[in-house]
């Protein structure tokens, strides 16, 4: 569940004009953003210039170094050892951020290359991950503020993952809401190692489409191509791909993958023989199907009311448009279904059935095995039975994991899996006090049985063991078009 969160925490800094002092950094920032929001929206071809100079503006590097700063990465050092505290312990972050800028407009600056790290995931196999120096995110986060409003004027409300005010269970609730309408055949994606393969022409490409400024153009480049440090120490070049850690990557995946989407979904553009409900009523009259994609980064499904030709066709342009982009579906992990079989996706399980005991169907949105194996794994590794560690400590660990897991599956049919993780984590924190102790049952029953004879909850200073059943279930509401823009162009001055 690496990169299943609950919100969009990779998805950048949107500062919100709202929320913000008018005088300050951070509000003269989100009118600017605002500003270019709004040009972009208003003319889709737009070609825009001069957006080096906000890069390094003052104003922008010190809202991009306040985001760094509060990144839970901020205590993770590049390749040059420096950290963010190392900096503000020094009591030089103003020296630092003037330095920044006066390298960017000399051009003087050079991104350094990533510092790659391997970080464990599901299945065994290691995920890499790239850190970049607190210079180099800085710049990053900078460039991100700049280009991100201009690129989500173009990108589809098909999209989700990792962009601002959009999370996956709206990805989830789109799959349920048009499933519940006929689209039931299914091609269930993955794209193989996305963020090492893509093409960097092709991105650099979709990028000049809409930037005409080179220096900023060339700064994106030469984020592309600064290379990684493996963990042996040897310098490995970039021809390929965004190196997964860094700021601006998820950004310019959605820039390159936006071509995905543009091309399924040409039908559903103004004029497109499935844009309105008459044509897409008219299609199925004559026996054709309809079909939609829904993506969240490099996952994705394409739906449709058609039958099951009508998904191989539409697998082959899939191909065919991820190909341009140096890209290549995942032979294990893609597959055609229909949803009566289910699919799982974003660490749910979606699937056509009926209801038990009843004779209507409906589609379902329950939690995927797959997830509910690595929840109950976590609390095994946080409850090891010969671990010496205050109880409270632990218990704080596995209430902070219980949470996080229950906020995320409370929109599932959830109620059965959260009463069982209920009695896991109880009998796993029970088994490991029975073993630190050297206690029998009797000793656990006049620990935690009440005169009464019900059970207290496990307490230690002060500290409650949380109880996943407590958690509210309900359903996720889908948005649709209804999702507002990050950028509010009425704040524009």
């Amino acid at each position: 569940m690496v990169r299943d969160a609950s919100v969009n925490s990779g998805a950048g800094l949107v500062v919100d004009a709202a929320e913000v002092a008018v005088g300050s950094a951070a509000g003269r920032v989100a009118r600017t953003q605002a500003k270019y929001h709004r040009w972009a929206g208003t003319d889709r071809g737009t070609r825009f210039g001069d957006l080096f100079n906000l890069v390094c503006h003052p104003d922008y590097l010190q809202v991009a170094w306040e985001h760094v700063a509060r990144n839970k990465g901020a205590r993770s050092a590049g390749i040059d050892g420096v950290t963010v505290r190392r900096i503000v312990d020094a009591g030089g972050v103003e020296a630092f951020l003037t330095g920044i800028a006066a390298s960017l407009k000399d051009g003087s600056y050079r991104p350094m290359p990533v510092r790659r790290v391997l970080i464990p995931k599901p299945g065994g196999k290691p995920r890499p991950l790239g850190i970049p120096t607190v210079t180099d995110r800085v710049v990053q986060q900078s460039l991100r503020m700049v280009l991100e409003p201009i690129f989500e004027a173009d990108f589809s409300p098909v999209s989700y993952g990792f962009r601002p005010k959009r999370r996956a269970h709206d990805a989830v609730a789109e799959i349920h809401f048009y499933a519940s309408r006929g689209y039931r055949w299914v091609l269930d994606a993955d794209i193989e190692a996305c963020f090492d393969n893509l093409d960097h022409r092709a991105v650099l490409d979709r990028v000049r489409a809409r930037i005409s400024d080179n220096r900023t153009v060339a700064l994106v480049r030469a984020f592309l191509k600064a290379g990684v440090l493996t963990e042996l120490g040897t310098l490995r070049e970039t021809g390929a791909g965004t190196p997964q850690g860094g700021i601006i990557s998820p950004l310019l995946a959605n820039i390159a993958l936006s071509a995905l989407d543009e091309a399924i979904m040409a039908p559903w553009a103004p004029g497109g023989d499935q844009a309105t409900q008459v044509g897409r009523a008219k299609r199925r009259h004559h026996g054709l199907g309809n079909w939609r994609i829904v993506r969240y980064a490099d996952d994705f499904v394409i739906m449709t009311n058609g039958g099951r030709d009508d998904v191989v066709a539409l697998q082959e342009q899939v191909t065919t448009v991820l190909a341009r982009l140096g890209l290549r579906l995942s032979q294990a992990k893609t597959a055609v279904r229909h949803l009566s079989e289910g699919i799982d996706f974003l660490g749910f399980h979606i699937q056509w059935r009926r209801r038990r005991g009843g004779r209507k169907w409906f589609c379902m949105t329950m939690i995927a095995d797959k997830a509910f194996r690595s929840i109950k794994q976590t609390i095994r590794n946080l409850t090891p039975r010969r671990s010496p560690r205050p109880l409270s400590m632990v218990l704080m660990e596995v209430n902070a994991a219980l949470r996080g897991w229950t906020a995320y599956f409370r929109h599932a049919i959830a109620g059965r899996r959260f009463s069982f993780l209920r009695y896991f984590s109880w009998r796993r924190l029970v088994a490991w006090q029975r073993e630190q102790h050297r206690w029998n049952w009797t000793a656990v029953t006049r620990w935690l049985r009440r005169p009464d004879g019900s059970w207290r909850p496990i307490t230690a200073a002060g500290v409650m063991l949380f109880d996943p059943t407590k958690v509210r279930i309900r359903r996720y509401l889908y948005r649709g078009n209804r999702i507002p823009s990050p950028y509010k162009p009425t704040m524009a001055a």
